[in-house]
């Protein structure tokens, strides 16, 4: 099982798009492929970089108003399979399940939402269903997958890949998750007392 692991896809899904700039140009000079949906593959694109739309992975559209649009066992099945496990190898050839090895998420922002007054109708709509998930699935394959969970993280990120390239080891990983279970467990916990308050 080799602790250091290269990057060569990123699903790249975010809410705030400042900041990601200078991540992506140093992902791209890396030869990562980008994966992405809507507003993000846009920025992308407009910065000269190509771009997979998830839904070409999935065929299926960003639905129900752009409530689900990762939400798919080729998303999932790309993040949680495990690279090691013939098993879950067989099933990704057999169902042409891309492997992602990078996530990079940023969630709707709920907190702030709530404070600028919303109605209930907004603020539930500010509640990330697929961001949260993504996070949590790169979070629990970090033997295989790097997760960034905020804007936060990007230039941690971008230190790492300045100074080993587009690879990771097992002990940066597990530090991306930790992070990334402090930002789900944070986000669920604003989104609780909100619902207790109502």
């Amino acid at each position: 099982m080799a602790q250091t692991k290269q990057i060569k896809t990123a699903l790249v899904s975010v809410f705030h798009k400042d900041g990601l700039d200078k991540l992506l140009s140093k992902l791209n000079d890396e030869g990562v492929k980008f994966l992405s949906t809507g507003g993000t593959q846009q920025l992308i694109e407009s910065l000269g970089y190509e771009c997979q739309a998830v839904e070409s992975v999935t065929t299926y559209p960003s639905i129900l108003g752009g409530r689900v649009k990762t939400l798919h066992p080729k998303i999932f099945g790309g993040i949680l399979a495990r690279r090691d496990n013939q098993g879950d190898r067989d099933q990704m050839a057999q169902y042409e399940i891309p492997e992602i090895d990078l996530v990079i998420v940023d969630l709707y922002p709920f907190e702030q939402t709530v404070a600028s007054g919303a109605s209930a109708e907004e603020i539930i709509e500010k509640i990330d269903i697929g961001g949260i998930s993504l996070i949590r699935a790169g979070a629990k394959n970090f033997n295989d997958v790097v997760i960034v969970p905020s804007k936060a993280e990007y230039n941690v990120l971008l230190d790492i890949l300045e100074k080993q390239g587009a690879s990771t080891t097992l002990e940066q990983r597990k530090m991306f998750a930790t992070k990334a279970f402090g930002v789900s467990s944070h986000y669920d916990t604003a989104i609780h007392n909100w619902f207790s308050k109502e």
